[in-house]
């Protein structure tokens, strides 16, 4: 999926049909749905999840915790905006 229509889809009421769990991750934070994004992060256990899971404990403010997410995801903490990381997680995800 091209990351201008999942940003789009940001207008709906659920995350579109066929994005993986980080992804949908991803979509219901930037809908402010916190715990729902941390669910999808716990049934994702693989890289891309531990990143999204990385990035969900960053806009939490739990920078220990988030640091232990990285380090499952293979990537270093963010220094970046938090919008700035969403996008970055986005386009990997959704690029796999």
């Amino acid at each position: 999926m091209q990351f201008e229509v999942f940003k789009a889809s940001l207008a709906g009421a659920a995350p579109p049909a066929g994005v993986g769990l980080p992804a949908q991750a991803l979509w219901w934070q930037a809908k402010g749905d916190w715990h729902r994004a941390h669910r999808c992060c716990q049934d994702s256990p693989d890289a891309t999840g531990a990143w999204a899971h990385a990035y969900l404990h960053r806009v939490e403010g739990d920078a220990m915790n988030a640091d232990g997410w990285y380090r499952r995801a293979g990537k270093p903490p963010s220094a970046a905006s938090l919008e700035d990381e969403w996008e970055e997680i986005a386009q990997a995800v959704l690029a796999v």
